[in-house]
């Protein structure tokens, strides 16, 4: 993805994929960008990407949680948390932003701004999505399901290299959550999974789209919309 050279401008580009995304090829791309945007020589990135089902292990996996380890391919990552899921259905957002000049380097600070993007997000639909003590991600209340029942509608992974974010979030909109239990969801095993659709909305990936692009607009400034087909060439 080609920018001005030197990059000078703190807006960031804006991408959404087309096709399912490899997870390797996923992973590559936004390492290349990372060195990019250290070095001033490219814009700060949102990514919107749906994979293949698969699993990853984060830095923090227990190898027990991985329950069926045949059931779609695993990849060892190199972003915080335990085992998530991704598939088709979820929308993972990649965000490759430079904390050091955006957050002053506080990665808590970081961490604190993509659970309000996801809560604010949610909001949009009516989703009351909320924080936990000691349990990674958002979480909604499901009063119907039973008194003190939560389920997890998003999950939140990061990496810091040279001061620049990669990996990121991923709000289930409408996956097969089923796929969810081939292993233990962020290590957590008392609470269950759930997504837009589960919770009877009708919403499509667009629509959670286009609220994820406001919300990080009022946040960032205006985002730069660049054409997916040029995502396999994110370095300059």
């Amino acid at each position: 993805m080609k920018s001005a050279d030197p990059v000078t401008s703190r807006s960031v580009e804006w991408v959404v994929a087309t096709d399912l995304a490899a997870y390797p090829e996923a992973v590559s791309a936004m390492e290349a960008r990372v060195a990019a945007i250290a070095t001033g020589a490219a814009r700060e990135l949102i990514w919107l990407v749906e994979h293949p089902s698969l699993y990853t292990a984060g830095t923090s996996a227990k190898p027990a949680d991985l329950i069926a380890p045949d059931r779609f391919p695993v990849f060892r990552t190199g972003r915080g948390g335990q085992y998530t899921y991704h598939g088709p259905g979820q929308r993972v957002v990649y965000v490759m932003l430079d904390v050091r000049q955006r957050f002053g380097g506080d990665v808590r600070a970081f961490v604190r701004f993509l659970e309000g993007i996801v809560i604010e997000t949610l909001q949009r639909f009516v989703i009351t999505g909320e924080l936990r003590e000691g349990r990674v991600g958002v979480w909604v209340k499901r009063p119907g399901k039973g008194i003190g029942i939560e389920d997890k509608i998003a999950a939140l992974g990061i990496r810091i290299r040279r001061g620049v974010s990669f990996h990121g979030i991923s709000i289930n909109v409408a996956p097969d959550l089923t796929h969810f239990s081939g292993i233990v969801p962020c290590g957590i095993s008392e609470h269950g999974v759930t997504s837009l659709a589960d919770l009877g909305l009708a919403s499509g990936m667009g629509e959670v789209d286009a609220a994820l692009k406001e919300v990080f607009s009022r946040r960032l400034g205006a985002l730069i919309e660049t054409a997916p087909d040029q995502v396999h060439t994110m370095a300059p």
